[in-house]
C-alpha cells in the first residue's frame, strides 16, 4: 500500500492493494457492531472538518455520522464555494493550511480534479478525498466493493456491468481501479456514445490485465452479469444541454429488465438517482442501493480510524 507522506491520506483508489482492502473490510465489519451498539468513545478529542465545494447528502452525512459514532466532533460547511474565504479569492492551499490548524482530519469534496492531492501537499493533518470533480471518489468505490463482497460473498470472478455516465462518473473510475485487485473480475461498460469510459481508465485496466468490454446493449447482459452498477447521467457536468440530451434516459433499469436478471444478481447505484432505476424495482431483494448507502457509514468509520493511526 502506498503512503504518500508521513500522514495517511485517502486520495485515490489506485493507492489501495488487496491486503489493505481485506483489512479495511474486516474493520468495517467491526464498525457495524460499533454503530449498532450506539458508538464508542474512541476519539473524543479529535475534530474532523468537512469542506464541501459540491452538494452532497450521503457522503457528507455518513462521514459526519461516522465521526460522531467514534466519539469525535465535526466542524465544516456544506457550501464552501459561498461560505468560505474562497469567495474572497483565497486559494485552496491557503484554506487547507488554515483548516488543518483547527482540526485533526479534513474531508474534502471539490469541483476540480486533483484538488485532494493539492490539499494533501500542504495539510498538516490527513486529507480524505470525498470526490474531486469528474476525477475520483475513492471512499464511494470502497463502500461499493464492500457491498459486493457482503452481498455476493466474494468479488473474484464477478461479472460487473457499469452503466450510464462513464465519462464524468467518478465513482465508476474509482471502482474500476479497485477491481484490478481481484482475479478474473470482468467489467462491461454500458453507456451512450458521448459518455463512454475514458481511455485513461482503460489503459490502467490493460496494464493490470483486467478483462473488459464495451457495449450499448444492456438487455444482453440481463442473464449474464452478477452486478448492475447503474449511475446517473450528470446534467451538471455536461458542456451543453444538447450533449446532455444525447445521453439522458438511454439506459433504465425497470421491472422487465430485473425479471430477466439472475436470481443472485445485485443492483447498485451510488445515488442520487434521477429516473434511471424505476421505483418499482426498489422492493426486489436484488436492489441493494439503500443497503449500499448504509455500508458507507461503516467503511468511513474504518477509514477515519485508519487516518488516526488505527488498523494498518
Amino acid at each position: 500500500m502506498d503512503q504518500m507522506t508521513e500522514l495517511y491520506h485517502v486520495l485515490g483508489a489506485k493507492q489501495f492493494d488487496r491486503a489493505f482492502l481485506d483489512e479495511l473490510f474486516a474493520a468495517a465489519e467491526e464498525m457495524e457492531r460499533v454503530a449498532d451498539e450506539g458508538g464508542e468513545q474512541r476519539y473524543p478529542n479529535k475534530i474532523m472538518s468537512t469542506l464541501f465545494f459540491e452538494a452532497s447528502t450521503r457522503t457528507r452525512f455518513s462521514f459526519e455520522s461516522a465521526m460522531h459514532r467514534l466519539g469525535g466532533r465535526v466542524i465544516g460547511t456544506e457550501n464552501a464555494s459561498q461560505f468560505s474565504s474562497t469567495i474572497k479569492g483565497e486559494t485552496l492551499e491557503d484554506t487547507i493550511r488554515i483548516i488543518s490548524g483547527y482540526s485533526d482530519l479534513i474531508v474534502l469534496r471539490h469541483t476540480e480534479i486533483g484538488a485532494a492531492k493539492r490539499a494533501a501537499a500542504v495539510s498538516d493533518v490527513p486529507v480524505i478525498n470525498a470526490g474531486d470533480g469528474s476525477g475520483e471518489h475513492p471512499t464511494q468505490a470502497l463502500l461499493d466493493l464492500y457491498t459486493i463482497q457482503k452481498e455476493l460473498g466474494g468479488i473474484e470472478g464477478a461479472q460487473i456491468a457499469m452503466i450510464g455516465d462513464l465519462t464524468y462518473g467518478r465513482t465508476v473510475h474509482s471502482l474500476s481501479y479497485l477491481l484490478a485487485n481481484y482475479r478474473d473480475a470482468r467489467i462491461t461498460f454500458v453507456s451512450p456514445d458521448n459518455v463512454r469510459i475514458p481511455s485513461y481508465v482503460k489503459r490502467y485496466l490493460d496494464e493490470k490485465g483486467v478483462a473488459y468490454a464495451e457495449t450499448a446493449d444492456l438487455e444482453s447482459l440481463a442473464g449474464v452479469a452478477d452486478v448492475f452498477y447503474q449511475t446517473r447521467i450528470q446534467k451538471e457536468r455536461f458542456p451543453s444541454l444538447e450533449e446532455y440530451g444525447k445521453a439522458e434516459g438511454k439506459f433504465i433499469i425497470d421491472r422487465a429488465l430485473v425479471d430477466a436478471m439472475k436470481r443472485s444478481a445485485l443492483i447498485l447505484h451510488p445515488l442520487p438517482r434521477a429516473g434511471e432505476i424505476h421505483p418499482d424495482v426498489d422492493a426486489d431483494p436484488r436492489a441493494a442501493y439503500f443497503r449500499q448507502a448504509q455500508n458507507g457509514l461503516y467503511i468511513r468509520m474504518a477509514l477515519i480510524e485508519r487516518c488516526f493511526g488505527g488498523r494498518r
